[in-house]
């Protein structure tokens, strides 16, 4: 086959070169100063109702919200309102998860303002309403790699994504703490934001903090943001931030933490340079507790801690326990002060952390301590709906973590006042059993028969292993057998696994 050849003139843009080959200067530079610069064109609008115009935002289009300010939060309840204002319908509503705080969106649910939702959890009088039928359309519900996987691959593709930022530039560039205050609202970490900032057709920073450029180091970069409003309020620190961790006193939960802690070092996975993730809930934290004082005895260090960060897992870091911290959500001020003050406790966007198709943090984990609302005989595990029936929880990283790590150790009490916590089939399936290798409660452990080689090393140890069966046994001795939950046909949430494929459904309870 012939070459083809081309003449000068056929190229596209020649007109741009002179004869002699030589690139025509076109653009003109601005020689302003930096203070000039400043002072004329940033990304700073005069309100939220002219970003939302700008924004090309269209009924049945989808906003996107992050969950760092947690019941704290004040920017959803804000935007909504306005969107509902300037007469908006049918939207899809797509925050990282939400809140009890979050109450108010039933009524522009009921207006039609919002029609879908697309979340990790629900919680509070809303969660209570989604369970009993309110939405015509089933809440969809991934974890957080999951959520972060969907965006990324456009399946949930985000119009406009309004996101709340501590502080932020008049270009854009946004944080979850300021440099240059240290009174203002703090929310650390801001994983979950910054896969939408990124993939959103429009991003919107809501800020009550505008900072002098540049406000480094940031979150979002100011290449990732269109608009900026600076308002009064973004949220309340005290449900933002719950203050210090608090070590639990509840003799049950310490039992429990203690004996996870044994499990995981039994296990050997407990070693000089090891990695681990620990959930918020109380024992949880406890195991972190007691896994301190083996490191300390032993001479050993973690290599990193993954996930939400609590004040417990910053301490430990500035003890020199835990080398490095990857921090995708802080749970409470210590935390947020530690990822501003140590450069070794970095944050980590939800991609980074827990996406399904690619390489994650959770891969490298060696171990996870989660909790659980409840835990069937085939280790399948329930994080999102209670006793009831009804949702009152959030998928979070349950799933993410409990297959990336080496070893899944799932916390809980056998009952819960006069509720069986194993049981024999769980509500929801949210994590499958065949990712779930321990489970322990304050009467014994449980291992998965797929992990036959733990199980011998826990016994070895002196550990008091049962099959689970034994357990969901003896919890239904102790408390009895609760009546069965009646649901109707609707379907008021889909359940997805991590990889985006239906795990379960949720159905709107039978209370007539």
């Amino acid at each position: 086959m012939a070459e083809k050849t081309f003449k000068l003139e056929e190229i596209p843009h020649v007109s741009e070169f002179s004869n002699h080959g030589e690139f025509k200067a076109t653009k003109t530079r601005n020689t302003a100063t930096f203070q000039e610069k400043g002072q004329s064109k940033d990304k700073v609008v005069g309100s939220l109702e002219e970003a939302i115009r700008l924004s090309g935002l269209k009924d049945g289009m989808t906003i996107s919200f992050h969950h760092h300010f947690r019941n704290g939060d004040h920017v959803i309840n804000q935007v909504v309102a306005k969107l509902a204002e300037m007469g908006f319908k049918n939207l899809t509503l797509a925050s990282s998860s939400l809140a009890s705080v979050h109450a108010p969106l039933i009524e522009y649910i009921e207006q039609g303002v919002i029609t879908h939702i697309e979340t990790s959890g629900m919680r509070g009088e809303l969660a209570e309403r989604v369970s009993r039928g309110l939405m015509d359309f089933p809440v969809i519900f991934r974890s957080h790699g999951g959520r972060a996987e969907a965006v990324a691959s456009g399946e949930l593709h985000i119009d406009v994504a309004f996101l709340g930022a501590p502080s932020c530039d008049p270009f854009g560039n946004a944080n979850g703490y300021s440099r240059d205050d240290d009174d203002s609202i703090m929310c650390g970490s801001m994983g979950y934001a910054r896969p939408d900032a990124r993939m959103a057709d429009t991003t919107i920073i809501i800020t009550n903090n505008l900072v002098k450029f540049p406000n480094t180091p940031c979150a979002i970069p100011e290449s990732d943001v269109d608009y900026i409003v600076l308002v009064d309020d973004i949220g309340d620190p005290k449900g933002i931030m719950g203050g210090a961790t608090r070590y639990t006193k509840n003799p049950k939960e310490l039992i429990i933490a203690k004996t996870a802690a044994e499990a995981v070092k039994a296990a050997g996975y407990v070693y000089d340079g090891f990695s681990m993730q620990m959930g918020s809930g109380g024992a949880s934290l406890a195991t972190a507790r007691y896994l301190r004082q083996m490191m300390i005895d032993e001479g050993i260090k973690c290599r990193f801690a993954l996930g939400g960060i609590t004040g417990q897992i910053a301490a430990m870091h500035e003890e020199g326990l835990i080398e490095k911290i990857l921090d995708v959500q802080s749970f409470d001020l210590d935390a947020a002060m530690s990822l501003k003050k140590n450069h070794c406790h970095q944050q980590s966007d939800s991609p980074t952390y827990a996406a399904y198709r690619r390489e994650a943090a959770v891969n490298q984990l060696d171990f996870v301590i989660l909790s659980a609302l409840e835990v069937d005989t085939d280790f399948n595990v329930n994080v999102l709906t209670g006793s009831d029936g009804v949702i009152r929880g959030a998928i979070g990283g349950h799933p993410d973590t409990a297959e990336g790590a080496a070893l899944s150790v799932i916390v809980c009490p056998l009952t819960r006042g006069r509720i069986p916590c194993v049981v024999p089939k769980v509500n929801h399936v949210v994590t499958p059993g065949s990712v779930v290798d321990v489970v322990v409660t304050e009467q014994g452990v449980a291992v998965n028969p797929a992990r036959p080689e733990v199980a011998e090393k826990l016994k070895a140890a002196g550990l008091p292993v049962a099959t689970i069966e034994s357990r969901a046994d003896r919890a239904e001795r102790s408390v009895g057998k609760p009546d069965p939950i009646k649901f109707k046909d609707k379907i008021v949430g889909v359940v997805m696994y991590r990889d985006n494929t239906v795990i379960d459904v949720v159905k709107q309870i039978d209370e007539d």
